[in-house]
């Protein structure tokens, strides 16, 4: 888990410029045996065969597209105001180091966002006054730049992407820094469980898709690329971690409600039942201005129960943070998740049925006690 995600980090993927993400992540399927393919935009939809050949299958999602930048206008002065891609805060992108991606695959141009006042020696308490916002920054660029003919000389161009440099660390007491932890720490936490699945040579009882997409940030998601047979989906995403909130860096969440609106009843408390059961850290929260991969998918029309597992981050879309043992566990429940039939794997088996046949609350779910050979886990 820790080599794919200081792997992912690396890779600058900021929505809209995800190919290269996209082919680490094919290689790592391809890797482990999981056939998958691709969609026109970059999504991946990879499966792991089920023992039921027939009727409705799960899903898990994730994203590999992170918040960046684009050049939206080249300045007089030598340096680029930014557009952000991804909801974020100029707050939180002064200081960062950046790439800037020209036309030319072969060239790639360095830069810091600045604030337009970032000089204390010559505007004092200036510096403190001067407002956040998009309109505030600025990328100074690491050439001989003085103005927009030097700038284009070098190849760059109003529409250029921007990546923010993640800068990862992971310290001795198991705290990973990093900006871009959203959602690749949570990418490098499903590729472990399904990577675990395959080492275990566990048949799940359900076929279990992976949706990787590529324009979470964006709001787009899980839009397209799912498979029409998917009944169940778990968005993998961060957590919140800040005051008001449950969440911790060290645990899974098992998030109730979002921006969007609640989870699915049953499916929520079937990952909060398999979390008590098996001893895994995990929490319930409701996080006010959210909105992950099932949104988009729900939106589009995905007949589907939905749910959302996090793992804790501190600082989100800032500089931020989570600890292994909050992946740990992300990881171990979704190995549990795996091996368990669907919630209500006859009534879900088709996209509708009658309504004498429909779960009420007082209906208990399938193998509510879990897997009944016994879990496999991460070590």
């Amino acid at each position: 888990m820790q080599q794919v995600l200081l792997e992912l980090m690396e890779i600058p993927s900021p929505s809209g410029r995800t190919d290269h993400v996209t082919q680490y992540v094919g290689e790592r399927l391809s890797a482990l045996g999981i056939p998958f393919i691709v969609t026109r935009r970059g999504a991946i939809n990879a499966y792991v065969a089920g023992a039921r050949t027939t009727g409705a299958d799960r899903a898990i999602v994730v994203h590999t597209d992170t918040i960046g930048g684009t050049v939206k206008r080249l300045k007089e002065n030598g340096r680029l105001e930014l557009k952000p891609i991804g909801t974020h805060s100029a707050r939180f992108a002064e200081g960062a180091h950046v790439r800037i991606f020209t036309d030319d695959l072969n060239r790639v141009v360095t830069g810091q966002v600045l604030p337009l006042k970032a000089s204390g020696h010559r505007y004092n308490d200036g510096v403190d006054l001067q407002g956040v916002s998009w309109a505030q920054v600025e990328v100074r660029v690491d050439e001989r730049v003085e103005g927009i003919a030097d700038l284009r000389a070098l190849g760059i161009d109003v529409g250029d992407f921007v990546a923010l440099m993640p800068n990862p660390v992971i310290t001795p007491s198991g705290y990973v820094k990093s900006r871009h932890l959203d959602d690749k720490a949570g990418v490098a936490a499903v590729l472990t469980a399904f990577k675990a699945v395959i080492d275990a040579g566990m048949l799940p009882p359900v076929t279990a898709h992976l949706l990787v997409t590529c324009t979470e940030e964006i709001g787009h998601g899980a839009s397209h690329g799912l498979d029409p047979d998917v009944a169940e989906i778990v968005s993998v995403d961060a957590a919140v971690v800040a005051p008001g909130q449950q969440s911790r860096e060290t645990a899974a969440t098992i998030a109730m409600a979002d921006g969007t609106g609640p989870f699915d009843y049953h499916l929520t408390r079937r990952l909060a039942s398999l979390a008590t059961g098996y001893g895994i850290d995990a929490v319930r929260d409701v996080f006010d201005y959210y909105r992950s991969d099932v949104a988009a998918a729900v939106e589009a029309g995905a007949h589907a129960r939905v749910a959302l597992l996090g793992f804790g981050v501190d600082a989100t879309h800032g500089h931020e943070r989570t600890h292994l043992d909050g992946l740990r566990n992300v990881a171990q429940l979704l190995c549990l998740y795996l091996q368990c039939d669907l919630v209500f794997p006859e009534w879900d088996a088709e996209p509708e049925g009658d309504l004498a046949a429909f779960p009420s609350l007082a209906v208990q779910p399938a193998s509510e006690d879990g897997p009944r050979d016994g879990p496999i886990g991460i070590a």
